[in-house]
């Protein structure tokens, strides 16, 4: 199986990276357009800053290639809030394929600590991408951006708010948490996004 990871200005790729090679794959990591196009999963990673990020997206040509992909595609962290239509964060349109926009968190008492850092549970699980995780588990998180509940929500979380914890729409799968920091809930997850 061939998995291609995209190589934009985004850090952290190397702990995706390394959880692919723990199940013994070796993906690449590429902005060629052709690598991404013709392999058999993409995964779309990444931290940083939204409004930079589809900066160099665009300067490279990325993001008619991302919204072009046929085959399943796992969006992790900022790669699925650059999915979503727009964010707040440098108020930037985004990718556009979720249609929800992407909003800062607004503490409401001095407890609530922005970013949201740490283990959180996983609730309204549906879809591939759980198959054999249950409802309650715990994932990895940090972020200070959020995409609400919608219609494409396939799994929720509660920090301050409600929010949306992982999102599908056609071929295109996003987890808000880090899927490669996130035990063996995040190693089904990945064995699940790598079995559809």
């Amino acid at each position: 199986m061939e998995v291609a990871i995209v190589k934009y200005n985004a850090g952290n790729i190397y702990s995706v990276v390394c959880a692919l090679r723990r199940l013994g794959l070796d993906p690449v990591v590429s902005d060629s357009p052709e690598v991404l196009s013709h392999a058999d999963k993409v995964l779309f990673p990444g931290v940083g800053e939204a409004s930079s990020a589809m900066s160099y997206l665009r300067e490279h040509g990325l993001d008619r290639v991302i919204v072009g992909l046929t085959q399943p595609v796992l969006a992790i962290c900022i790669g699925m809030q650059l999915l979503c239509s727009h964010s707040e964060e440098g108020g930037v349109d985004c990718l556009g394929l979720f249609d929800a926009e992407v909003r800062r968190f607004v503490p409401q008492s001095s407890e609530q600590k922005v970013p949201h850092m740490g283990w959180n549970t996983l609730h309204g699980l549906r879809g591939p991408l759980f198959k054999g995780v249950d409802e309650g588990s715990y994932a990895y998180f940090v972020h200070s951006y959020y995409a609400p509940v919608s219609t494409d929500c396939i799994a929720a979380c509660d920090y301050i708010n409600p929010f949306c914890a992982a999102m599908n729409k056609n071929n295109f799968y996003a987890t808000q948490f880090h899927v490669e920091k996130s035990g063996a809930v995040g190693v089904r997850i990945l064995e699940n996004f790598l079995a559809l």
